[in-house]
C-alpha cells in the first residue's frame, strides 16, 4: 500500500483538516516469506497461541489499542496482512518497551528459521536486496533479523562460513554494497556477520569516502572506526567536521589505540589555538553542516587538548600554543593575586612567575604588559626587583621607583605584613601544632585522632602547578581536633621507603574516615579525598569509606543561595571560598598569603605551618558557630541532619541521618530602604560575558532580555553595550573590577561561578528585585533572545515537516518514516496547571505571505525554520494544538512539560506562586537546552 502525500493546499493561517497517513503495508512480502519461513507464522491463522498471548495480552497494550481484544482471527484483519502488518512497523521492532515474553517467542522462532536455511547469510542479503523498509531511520524488521543472526552466530547456534573462505568473500562484496544505505542500527550487525573488518579494504574505503563526500560525517567516522580503517584515512579530513559539530567523543574513539593519529589530532587542535586564528575560516568549508562553533573557543579547545595530553600520556611539547596560552593564563592569575588581591607572598610569587616565563620572549613581553597596566608603581617596582627585570623595559614611573628601592635597600613588603589582626588568628598555642612524619609520631597521637564521638576537621595542601599534567600530589594533610592540629607529612608517610609508616598511616586514615561516631568536617571534602586517593593509591577508596561527615562547602552554598551575605562583605572584591565563609561566620577572613607557596619544600617555614593549621582549625570554629545559631545563617535547626553529605547509604549504628536541604525562603529579598526598585522581567536588560551562557539561558527562560558576548570578544564590549542600551553587566572573575569602574557598581554584578546556573539566576533576580510572573516564562527564545513568535497549527506544521523531508513530492515507494518513541505516546489534551498556568503567548498566525519559500520552509527575512528538530511522534500527539516558531532563529517550540519544570525550579521568585504546584505544559524547544 502506498502512503498518500499530504495535500499541497497550503497555509490559510488557521487550522486545517488533519492529514493522517494510512497504516503501512506489511513488511513481509513474498521474497521475505520465502527467505524467512520461520516468520511466516506471523500471518494468517497460523499465529501460534503463545505468540498471540505475548502480543495481545497484558502488560503490553500497544496491539490492543490498534487491533482490539479478541481471538487470533481478530489479529489478522489489518490490511489483509495479518498480525505481520502491525508487527513490522517501527515500534514493534524497537526493543524498548517490548515485553520479555514477546522477545523470547520471536527469538525462538528466528532461531528455528535460521536452522532451516541452508545459507542464513545469503538469505539475509536476499531479504535486504528485496526490501526497502530498512533504509529509513529507526527500527525495522530487517535490522532486528540481522541482530538476531549476529547473536546466533556469536553463540554458535547456527553455522557460519569459515574465515577467508571464497564463499565469504563473495558475501562480503554484496554486504559492502548494502552499507551505503544502511542506517547505524544495521551497520554493526553487518560488519560482525560478514566479518567486514577482514574484507578487501578498497571498497570499504571507497564507501567511507562516499559517505564523507555526501556530508554524512558521523556515519563515515563511525564506520571507519568499526572497520579499523583509521590507518588508511586522513585523520584531519575525518575529524575536522566532527570537531566543528561538537562531537569530540566520536573523534576520541576514532583515534583510540593509534598514538600517531592522537599526536596529529592534538597538533591540529593546537593549531586552532594560535593567536589570531579564526575558526570560521575552517567552518566555511562545510556550508551545509550545522556547526557548534561556540564550543571551539581557544579556552575550551585548550581544556580538551590538556585533558587528551594527560589521558594519552603524550608530550606537552606537541601543543606549544595551548601550553603557552595556559602559562599566560597562569601569569594573569598570579599578577591578580599579587597586585590586586595582594594575597600571595613575594617569594612564592617570584618563584612561580620565573618558572612560568623562563626564557620565552613572548611571555616576558606579556609579563611586562601585565605589570605596566597596574597603577601601583611602588608595588610593580618591587615585583620587577624580585624578578630582576631590566629597568629600560619598564615604564618611567616604575623605573624611578625601582632605582629608589635599590638605593635605599628598602622593600615594599612591609605594608603587606601590616594588618595581621585583620585576619583570622589561630586560637591555640604554637606548641599544640604537631608535625607527624614517622610511624612513631602516628602511634604517639593515634588515640587523640581516633577519639570516638569527637569532631575533627580535615584539609590538604599541595604545591601549585600551572603546567600541563593534571593535579599534583598532595603534600600535607591537616587534621584538627579541639585544641590541637596535626600536620601529616604525606610524602614521607606514604612512601614505600618509610618502613612501618605507610601501613600505619593508611590504617589510621581508614579508621578515621569509616568511624561514623567521629564527625569529619571539610570544605569540598569529596574533592580532597579524591586528591588524597590519587596521591596515595592505598587510599583510592577513601571517598567511599567516608561515614559521618559534614561538608561546609554545601553549607556555604546554601547561605549564598539565600542571598544574605554578612554586612560589609563584598562577594566580588573581597575574600572567596573558605575565607569568605570564615569572614561571614567568624567576622574575619583567612590570611591566604601562603596558599600558593611551595608545599613540597622541607622543612616548611613557620608561616606555612601556621597557615596550614589555621586552614583546618577554622572549620571547627565555623561548625561550632553554625550549630549555636543556625537560624542566624538561614540553616535548619539540626545542622548535622541538614548537611550530611549522604550518598544514599543507610545510617548505621551511631550514624546521623542523610541530607536534608536547608531552607532558602523567598522572604529573604532585601526590603525597606535598602531594597532596589522593582523592575518587571521584560523590562530588565542585561549583557553577560561568554562564561555565563548557562545563566543567560535561564534568564531568557524567565523573559529577561539577555545579550551574550561572543567567545573571545573583548570584555570592554560589555561596557559599551551597557552604556548604549541601558543594560546591567553580569560577569565573573577578573574583568569585574574594570567593568564596574566603567559603568558603576550598581550596573555591574559579579556572579558566583561555583553556583549552578539556576542558583545564579535566582541570585540575580533577587539582587535586582526583578518581578517575574508565569506569563514571562518562555516569552523569549532561549537560543537567540528574540521575543517574537509565529503560531502554526498542527496541520500546517505536519505539511511543512512532510515537505521538508519529501522535497521532490510523493516518492511512490510506500516507505513510511520510522516512528519514534514519542509516536507511541497517547493521552488527552494538556491539562491546565493550577493557577491557570498555560502557555498562550500573544502572537499571530503564520500566513502564506510570511514564507519566502516552502521547501525549505524559510521566512521572509531569510530565517529557515528548524523543522528537523520536530520528532514525528510529536505531530501525532493527541491534544497538541499549536506550534510556535521563533522569528529570529527559526527554532520550533510546542506544548510540553517544560513550563511546569521551570515554574517549579523558580517558584520561590515567581510572583503569585500558589502553595503547591503540579507540572504544567508549555513549549519545549525542538532541541533540548543543556
Amino acid at each position: 500500500m502506498e502512503t498518500p502525500p499530504p495535500p499541497r493546499a497550503m497555509l490559510d493561517g488557521g487550522p486545517q483538516a488533519l492529514w493522517e497517513p494510512q497504516p503501512p503495508a506489511g513488511a513481509l512480502q513474498t521474497p521475505e516469506r520465502c527467505v524467512w519461513p520461520c516468520l511466516s507464522i506471523l500471518e494468517g491463522d497460523s499465529c501460534p497461541q503463545g505468540l498471540f498471548e505475548a502480543i495481545s495480552g497484558p502488560p503490553w497494550a500497544g496491539p490492543q489499542q490498534v487491533l482490539g481484544q479478541g481471538s487470533c482471527s481478530d489479529l489478522n484483519h489489518w490490511s489483509g496482512q495479518g498480525v505481520a502488518g502491525w508487527l513490522c512497523t517501527g515500534p514493534c521492532w524497537s526493543r524498548r518497551g517490548r515485553p520479555a515474553a514477546l522477545e523470547t517467542v520471536l527469538r525462538e522462532e528466528a532461531q528455528r528459521g535460521f536452522a532451516t536455511l541452508e545459507d542464513p547469510l545469503a538469505a539475509l542479503l536476499d531479504m535486504l536486496d528485496s526490501s526497502r523498509g530498512w533504509r529509513g531511520k529507526g527500527p525495522s524488521l530487517e535490522a532486528w533479523v540481522a541482530c538476531e543472526l549476529k547473536r546466533c552466530l556469536q553463540a554458535q547456534l547456527c553455522p557460519g562460513p569459515a574465515r577467508g573462505s571464497p564463499g565469504l568473500k563473495q558475501l562480503q562484496a554484496r554486504a559492502v554494497k548494502l552499507l551505503a544505505e544502511s542506517p547505524p542500527g544495521l551497520v554493526e550487525p553487518l560488519v560482525s556477520i560478514f566479518q567486514l573488518q577482514d574484507a578487501d579494504r578498497s571498497p570499504l574505503l571507497a564507501h567511507v569516502h562516499r559517505l564523507h563526500q555526501e556530508g554524512k560525517f558521523k556515519e563515515a567516522i563511525v564506520l571507519g572506526t568499526k572497520l579499523r580503517l583509521q590507518a588508511d584515512l586522513d585523520v584531519e579530513k575525518m575529524c575536522i567536521p566532527l570537531l566543528l559539530q561538537d562531537k569530540a567523543d566520536l573523534v576520541e574513539r576514532y583515534v583510540d589505540g593509534f598514538p600517531d593519529l592522537q599526536r596529529r589530532l592534538l597538533a591540529l587542535m593546537d593549531s586552532w589555538c594560535q593567536p589570531g586564528f579564526d575558526i570560521r575560516v575552517v567552518a566555511r568549508r562545510y556550508p551545509q553542516t550545522t556547526l557548534r562553533l561556540e564550543r571551539l573557543s581557544p579556552r575550551a579547545l585548550g581544556r580538551q587538548v590538556l585533558r587528551l595530553l594527560e589521558q594519552h600520556g603524550l608530550d606537552p611539547d606537541l601543543c606549544p600554543n595551548v601550553v603557552t596560552q595556559q602559562r599566560l593564563a597562569a601569569l594573569r592569575y598570579l599578577c591578580y593575586k599579587r597586585l590586586v588581591e595582594r594575597s600571595v607572598s613575594r617569594e612564592s610569587w617570584a618563584e612561580h612567575v620565573q618558572g612560568l616565563v623562563g626564557q620565552d620572549q613572548w611571555l616576558q613581553e606579556q609579563l611586562l604588559q601585565l605589570l605596566a597596566s597596574h597603577d601601583d608603581a611602588a608595588l610593580v617596582a618591587q615585583c620587577a626587583l624580585d624578578l630582576l627585570l631590566p629597568e629600560e623595559r619598564l615604564p618611567a614611573s616604575v623605573a624611578a621607583e625601582l632605582r629608589q628601592l635599590r638605593i635605599q635597600e628598602r622593600t615594599a613588603e612591609a605594608p603587606l605584613e601590616d594588618g595581621k589582626d585583620d585576619y583570622y588568628q589561630l586560637p591555640i598555642p604554637r606548641e599544640h601544632l604537631h608535625f607527624l612524619a614517622s610511624w612513631e609520631d602516628l602511634a604517639r597521637h593515634q588515640e587523640e585522632l581516633l577519639q570516638p564521638g569527637q569532631v575533627v576537621s580535615m584539609d590538604l595542601e599541595w604545591r601549585p602547578s600551572f603546567g600541563a599534567g593534571g593535579r599534583p600530589r598532595a603534600s600535607l594533610m591537616q587534621v584538627a581536633v579541639e585544641g590541637r592540629v596535626f600536620l601529616l607529612d604525606l610524602p614521607r608517610l606514604s612512601s614505600a621507603a618509610g618502613g612501618q609508616a605507610p601501613q600505619a598511616f593508611f590504617r589510621l586514615v581508614s579508621r578515621l574516615l569509616a568511624d561514623p561516631s567521629i564527625t569529619k568536617l571539610g570544605y569540598g571534602l569529596a574533592g580532597d579525598l579524591r586528591s588524597l586517593g590519587a596521591s596515595c593509591p592505598a587510599l583510592a577508596q577513601a571517598e567511599k569509606q567516608l561515614r559521618g561527615s559534614v561538608d561546609l562547602l554545601q553549607v556555604h552554598r546554601q547561605m549564598r543561595a539565600a542571598d544574605r551575605p554578612a554586612p560589609g562583605v563584598d562577594g566580588a572584591a573581597g575574600p572567596r571560598g573558605l575565607s569568605l565563609l570564615v569572614q561571614q561566620v567568624l567576622g574575619k577572613p583567612l590570611d591566604k598569603m601562603q596558599q600558593l607557596s611551595n608545599w613540597d619544600r622541607r622543612p616548611l617555614c613557620e608561616g606555612q605551618l601556621v597557615y596550614a593549621a589555621a586552614d583546618a582549625y577554622c572549620l571547627l570554629e565555623v561548625y561550632w558557630a553554625l550549630c549555636r545559631e543556625p537560624a542566624r545563617f538561614h540553616l535548619s535547626g539540626d545542622l548535622a541532619r541538614s548537611l550530611r553529605l549522604g550518598r544514599g547509604e543507610r545510617a548505621g549504628p551511631g550514624e546521623l541521618p542523610p541530607l536534608q536541604k536547608a531552607s532558602t525562603s523567598p522572604q529573604q529579598v532585601p526590603a525597606g530602604e535598602d531594597a532596589a526598585p522593582e523592575v518587571p522581567a521584560r523590562a530588565f536588560r542585561v549583557v553577560c560575558d561568554s562564561m555565563l551562557q548557562g545563566l543567560a539561558r535561564r534568564l531568557r527562560c524567565l523573559g529577561i532580555d539577555v545579550l551574550v558576548l561572543a567567545t573571545g570578544e573583548d570584555h570592554r564590549r560589555a561596557a559599551e553595550v551597557a552604556r548604549q542600551e541601558g543594560r546591567v553587566i553580569l560577569t565573573s572573575g577578573l574583568p569585574y573590577h574594570k567593568l564596574r569602574a566603567q559603568v558603576g557598581a550598581g550596573r555591574c554584578l559579579s556572579v558566583d561561578c561555583s553556583l549552578k546556573a539556576r542558583q545564579q539566576a535566582t541570585a540575580v533576580i533577587r539582587h535586582f528585585n526583578v518581578r517575574v510572573t508565569h506569563s514571562d516564562i518562555f516569552s523569549r527564545c532561549q537560543a537567540c533572545n528574540c521575543h517574537q513568535y509565529l503560531k502554526v497549527s498542527k496541520d500546517v506544521m505536519k505539511q511543512l515537516v512532510w515537505l521538508s523531508s519529501h522535497p521532490e513530492g510523493p516518492s511512490g515507494t510506500g516507505d513510511e518514516a520510522a516512528q519514534t518513541e514519542d509516536e507511541r505516546e497517547t493521552g488527552s489534551a494538556p491539562e491546565e496547571a493550577p493557577g491557570g498556568c498555560t502557555y498562550e503567548p500573544s502572537c499571530r498566525w503564520l500566513e502564506e505571505e510570511d514564507l519566502q519559500s516552502r521547501v525549505p520552509a524559510t521566512l521572509g527575512d531569510g530565517t529557515r525554520l528548524q523543522l528537523s528538530g520536530v520528532p514525528a511522534g510529536v505531530l501525532r500527539r493527541p491534544g497538541l494544538r499549536h506550534f510556535y516558531c521563533c522569528t529570529g532563529c527559526g527554532k520550533v517550540f510546542w506544548e510540553g512539560s517544560h513550563l511546569g519544570r521551570v515554574a517549579e525550579n523558580f517558584r520561590e521568585v515567581l510572583e503569585g506562586v500558589p502553595g503547591s504546584r503540579e507540572p504544567s505544559r508549555a513549549p519545549s524547544p525542538a532541541s533540548s537546552p543543556s
